[in-house]
């Protein structure tokens, strides 16, 4: 029997197997940011011991940060007191820091890829759900707990007990106006939030190979909104195209000798997976959420349903209740408050391109409120570079600065209780965006339309 992807770069790091448990687990890189680590660092500094492999480690502050006046001193004296400690616990350990302000800083899972730091066939963790992004580039990518931080830490190893596999075909060219954000959410809508609860999926066929890095990376995000532990995705000429140059990147000769090695990363032809699912790619139209969690979305012109994958009646109840809304309404032309168009899922780059393209020619709606929040500043400054900041502030937008933002609430930009928000971020968990929040994720191109017209519309083709 052939071996996966996934097979061929777990064995590759297991440093020792533990009979009838866990394997230990070599990690490559660990990203680190305010959130996770201070009492990982605690407890480092009590029992007297020193980060194990700081070349590996690479910090970030992204969640507490303010998107406005980063250069002045942090008000909120939680989020202060986080990002000082990240500060001073990289510099007693020697660990490479990317402070506010600085060129390198953003969000852990956008800078992470952009700046070279992880690159194929590795192992890597955070203390963050969301470091599944990663596997965009062939590797085994997943969040870790706060102790297993401190593991890491320690020992540059984690233990880990080998998963299931899933692998989910998608074949088919897209309609034009369908992101990769729309096809993890059609995929979630089909499987339902547990529907590969505690595998690690890999994605195959025509659609994938056809994405960019970062739709790759915004589908690889969304991983574990339906259980899985990560995903991952074999890599190809696009991913060396995309890493060649990056400040940790390898350079010259030595480039080409790891592209030669990364190129044999792939499933074998024969390898066979726990559970495979097939989907066609002209089935996939924009999408919405409708509810409070990722698996209750919908296409964009369709109607609410009975219910959604995986759900029962009392939970699919209780979150149209707190949505306002009722099973068989359409979801065009819902109003909408606020737009959010950022996180380390849809913080690229290549959103911006895309929503300042699609809002061409039109002006911000007056009665909207839109956050555009880049994902790191490179890409704040890409977007200064290609005039898109001038183009979107002539049409009445506003840029903010680098961080998470909107996404999950634990800085300033918080969605006022009652409010509807078009987000592009990850999750619409009751109160993830702010207490009483009411979040609708959708892709890039129907945040743009929401923002202009001030409700849920059809994006142009």
């Amino acid at each position: 029997m052939g071996k996966t992807l996934f097979d061929k770069i777990w064995e590759n790091h297991v440093v020792k197997h533990i009979p009838e448990g866990p394997d230990v687990l070599y990690v490559d890189r660990h990203l680190v940011h305010e959130v996770t680590s201070p009492q990982a660092f605690s407890a480092l500094r009590t029992r007297g011991l020193k980060v194990f492999r700081p070349d590996r480690t690479f910090a970030t502050c992204d969640h507490n940060v303010p998107t406005l006046g980063q250069d002045k001193p942090i008000e909120d004296p939680v989020s202060a007191k986080a990002v000082a400690q990240l500060a001073e616990n990289t510099a007693e350990n020697g660990v490479r820091y990317f402070p506010l302000g600085d060129p390198g800083n953003g969000i852990v899972h956008v800078i992470g890829p952009e700046r070279g730091i992880v690159l194929c066939g590795q192992t890597v963790v955070c203390g963050d759900s969301h470091t599944a992004t990663h596997g965009a580039f062939g590797n085994i990518a997943f969040g870790i707990g706060t102790s297993e931080v401190e593991m890491v830490l320690a020992t540059q190893c984690l233990m880990q007990t080998k998963p299931r596999q899933t692998r989910i075909t998608v074949n088919g060219k897209l309609r034009s106006n369908v992101t990769p954000k729309d096809v993890i959410l059609y995929i979630i809508s089909k499987l339902g939030t547990d529907g590969c609860t505690g595998s690690f999926v890999e994605y195959a066929g025509e659609v994938f190979r056809d994405m960019s890095m970062e739709g790759r990376m915004t589908v690889c995000n969304m991983s574990i909104e339906m259980g899985a532990r990560g995903g991952i995705v074999a890599p190809d000429a696009t991913t060396f195209d995309y890493i060649r140059g990056r400040q940790f990147a390898p350079a010259g000769e030595e480039f080409e000798k790891a592209v030669a090695g990364w190129s044999h990363l792939n499933t074998d032809i024969d390898a066979v997976f726990d559970t495979e699912y097939s989907f066609d790619a002209a089935d996939i139209a924009p999408m919405v959420t409708y509810g409070t969690n990722p698996g209750m979305g919908v296409a964009i012109d369709g109607v609410i349903p009975d219910n959604a994958a995986g759900c029962d009646e009392a939970t699919f109840s209780k979150a149209l209740e707190y949505m306002g809304f009722r099973k068989g309404e359409p979801m065009l032309g819902k109003k909408v408050d606020y737009v959010f168009v950022g996180s380390c899922t849809n913080g690229r780059i290549e959103d911006f391109r895309a929503f300042a393209k699609a809002v061409a020619g039109r002006r911000k709606c007056d009665d909207v409120t839109v956050w555009l929040v880049p994902g790191s500043k490179e890409v704040e400054a890409k977007i200064e570079a290609e005039g898109i900041g001038d183009r979107l502030r002539s049409c009445g937008f506003e840029i903010r600065q680098p961080g998470c933002s909107a996404c999950l609430a634990m800085n300033a930009d918080k969605i006022p209780e009652g409010k509807y928000a078009v987000s592009t971020s990850n999750r619409n968990f009751e109160g993830r965006q702010g207490y009483g929040a009411r979040t609708i994720l959708a892709g890039t191109l129907v945040a743009a339309e929401a923002a202009v017209t001030g409700k849920i519309g059809m994006p142009a083709k």
